[in-house]
């Protein structure tokens, strides 16, 4: 199967504690054609815990599930369940700096470990159809940003694996926190780009740092595809344009702000996990009227009534009322200005 049965030039990056099943589900309403990554899920988790770690709701397609672990058996029964829970991709994590990871013995510290990288690339193949891709650093620590870099895409290139997300920075496993490993090592865009010079056969992403659509149009002209996090999160309405200007979908027409919360409070609903709360989901939207008019209302409203012990159930229809009234209001106060 190819790696690249599904258009790569544009995906949301997997967080931690952000890009959950509500969350992506949220997004996919915005855009069709992006591709999504689950929060990263440990092989511990999948095959000794409790809850169902690999649930996801079917509008969410294209959907890529990413795996922290670094045992190729274990990885390889994740990936076949994986796949057997629908997933289009599975993706090992190579690239998260938390210590929580580190201490597991998976994420970044394996960008000094290719081989082990290699092996799970193999083993996860055997066991799937899927695409299996790799998301990693340009290093960390003291590894050299050309030479060790090179070596661990040649090693686990040729195991197999044949796309890689590349976050343009080094991590530093000593002396930084996860926080400042994601904003103070410098960005390294031209080092990404010289990836897919010196291997034009592989698919590369780049990641890190990326906040506008005209960025991602910059790095296209560079590489195959780029991966958005965190703009993402706070401005989600940016994917609102991207299948009509990034994905090429001339059919694509963007969905207003006012759609979103319609189906959003549908989708919340419909929850019958007797454990879901409005804010589960409401809590990914605080950051849709970024920019607006009453943007400011619309995240007090959430926050203060979507919490608590007893949550507004309507909450995103009341909380969309206070915006419109807002914007009403400015309308009204323009329009009066303008005659004055």
């Amino acid at each position: 199967m190819s790696d690249i049965s599904f258009n790569r030039k544009l995906s949301v990056a997997p967080m931690l504690d952000w890009t959950d099943r509500h969350c992506r589900f949220f997004l996919r309403l915005l855009s069709k054609h992006t591709l999504l990554y689950t929060e990263m899920v440990t092989t511990g988790a999948i095959i000794y815990g409790k809850g169902d770690y690999l649930g996801f709701n079917t509008e969410e397609h294209p959907v890529a599930v990413q795996l922290g672990g670094s045992a190729p058996s274990d990885m390889a029964k994740c990936a076949e369940l994986s796949q057997e829970r629908g997933y289009d991709e599975v993706n090992i994590n190579v690239g998260c700096p938390s210590d929580r990871v580190k201490n597991g013995s998976f994420g970044a510290c394996l960008m000094a470990q290719p081989d082990v990288v290699a092996s799970c690339v193999k083993a996860m193949q055997s066991a799937v159809d899927i695409p299996v891709t790799v998301k990693c650093r340009i290093g960390i620590d003291d590894m050299d940003e050309d030479e060790d870099f090179a070596r661990f895409i040649d090693i686990v290139a040729d195991a197999g694996c044949k796309t890689f997300i590349v976050h343009a920075r080094k991590a530093w496993l000593q002396g930084l926190s996860p926080k400042e490993n994601r904003e103070v090592p410098p960005l390294n865009y031209p080092r990404v780009y010289n990836l897919k010079k010196t291997r034009p056969d592989l698919s590369i992403s780049i990641n890190g740092g990326i906040k506008t659509l005209d960025d991602v149009n910059t790095h296209l002209l560079n590489v195959d595809g780029v991966m958005m996090g965190r703009e993402v999160y706070a401005n989600p309405y940016i994917l609102a344009n991207v299948d009509s200007t990034i994905m090429g979908d001339e059919s694509a027409h963007g969905i207003s702000r006012r759609e979103v919360v319609m189906q959003m409070q549908q989708y919340i609903e419909r929850q019958e996990d007797p454990y879901f709360k409005p804010w589960h989901a409401a809590r990914h939207m605080l950051g849709l009227f970024q920019g607006q008019a009453g943007g400011r209302i619309w995240r007090r409203y959430l926050s203060q009534n979507g919490t608590g012990k007893n949550p507004d159930p309507n909450l995103l229809m009341n909380g969309l009322a206070e915006v419109e009234n807002a914007q009403r209001e400015i309308d009204l106060y323009n329009k009066a200005k303008a005659n004055a």
